[in-house]
């Protein structure tokens, strides 16, 4: 991976910001972003959240797509459903991962890239 520049930071802030604010407006809780850059090829940023039910994990889904859509940021990709409890959505140097209570817990994440620099969020908290 090259090093970024300010720029291309302050890019992957926004994206990042966009991708959790998404999810909040869908009451989705326990929202981190984590800094990948370096650390692996997948992408730059993960941004992590949990919700409480099937239709929430759709809806939260689908808020962040349109989000990231409407400030020019496609979906590469969308891996997983709503019945098993975890989503990828792959927004190519952002994967945003939306997880039932079960599944994070199950697989992890917070902890395998504890390691990692979070990334600061600027979310209301209600």
């Amino acid at each position: 991976m090259t090093s970024t520049t300010l720029s291309e930071n302050d890019t992957l802030s926004q994206k990042v910001q966009c991708v959790a604010s998404a999810v909040a407006d869908k009451k989705a809780r326990d929202i981190k972003g984590i800094q990948v850059a370096g650390l692996t090829l997948l992408a730059d940023a993960f941004v992590l959240c949990t919700v409480n039910s099937e239709p929430q994990l759709k809806a939260a889904t689908n808020a962040a797509r349109e989000a990231m859509r409407e400030a020019g940021y496609p979906v590469q990709r969308v891996e997983g459903d709503q019945r098993c409890g975890w989503i990828v959505v792959d927004f190519g140097d952002v994967i945003l991962h939306i997880f039932r209570d079960q599944a994070r817990l199950f697989y992890d994440l917070d902890r395998m890239w504890g390691d990692a620099p979070e990334i600061p969020l600027n979310l209301d908290d209600d």
